[in-house]
């Protein structure tokens, strides 16, 4: 008996199409933090070198010094990373440099309140305890999360996947006999469009929902094949693919012939 499946990384869409959405992996998030707190502490050393030039032109008093102390801590270490991940739509210095983005658990882009909640809890899980409470809650997290990321229902997803290759599809070997006799008339764009999305995205798709969609789209178009074989329905929509692909492409190849001959005759001519 094979071990379930592990779907806590897909998302389901409309079409139950299951969506692999691959997290960043701790290493590559704590590096990316890494660079983030550098780049905080930063711009924090250059506030703390402006108030010491400002002190001792004297335009900083004691009192004024420590309101710009706590000042330069809000915007170094909260104002900074709200703004960078909110300009950057979900990323900043560190996730460029690993190839991560921050998304909510359904995918979907973050906005100003999960920024605020993560900057703010960052705050105490990163520099107050020196990294050790995001370390421990992303170690011992599913997708690496951090505490700010749990209480903002967000995540670091990976933007760096490998492309995919696009697959024609083949003739099945029990439609061969059919092939030689069927009648495959021009699908409608839409129809023909919506079965080769679902021939791609078949394999990614929950068994019953596939089952049900492959039937739909052959209901749809029945009417444009003749005669219909006695096979699943999948496998006849790859076979309705193939088909019209090949007539297609013989059809392209026969007005290529015509044009290159009418313009042979223009040449004598």
């Amino acid at each position: 008996m094979s071990a379930p499946l592990d779907t806590s990384d897909e998302v389901l869409s409309g079409e139950a199409v299951a969506i692999d959405v691959q997290p960043i992996g701790f290493v590559l998030r704590a590096a990316g933090a890494i660079i983030d707190m550098l780049l905080s502490l930063g711009v924090f050393l250059l506030t703390i070198l402006l108030r010491v030039w400002l002190s001792d032109i004297g335009v900083l008093d004691e009192t004024t010094d420590r309101i710009a102390l706590v000042s330069s801590l809000v915007i170094s270490f909260v104002v900074l990373p709200i703004t960078v991940e909110m300009l950057l739509k979900g990323r900043s210095l560190g996730k460029l440099a690993v190839g991560g983005r921050i998304v909510r658990l359904d995918g979907g882009a973050t906005g100003f309140r999960h920024a605020f909640i993560r900057a703010l809890l960052g705050v105490l899980e990163i520099y107050m305890t020196l990294g050790s409470v995001a370390v421990l809650a992303g170690a011992f997290s599913a997708r690496s999360q951090r505490l700010g990321d749990m209480v903002a229902g967000t995540y670091s997803q990976r933007v760096r996947t490998p492309r995919l290759v696009a697959s024609a599809p083949v003739l099945p070997p029990t439609l061969a006999g059919w092939a030689q006799i069927a009648d495959v008339a021009r699908l409608p764009d839409r129809l023909a469009r919506r079965i080769s999305q679902f021939l791609q995205s078949a394999p990614r798709m929950i068994p019953a929902a596939r089952a049900r969609v492959a039937q739909d789209l052959l209901t749809e178009a029945a009417p444009f094949v003749s005669p219909m074989p006695s096979a699943p329905p999948e496998l006849v929509l790859v076979g309705i693919t193939v088909l019209r692909r090949e007539r297609e492409r013989r059809a392209l190849q026969i007005a290529d012939r015509r044009a290159e001959k009418l313009s042979g005759r223009h040449v004598g001519v």
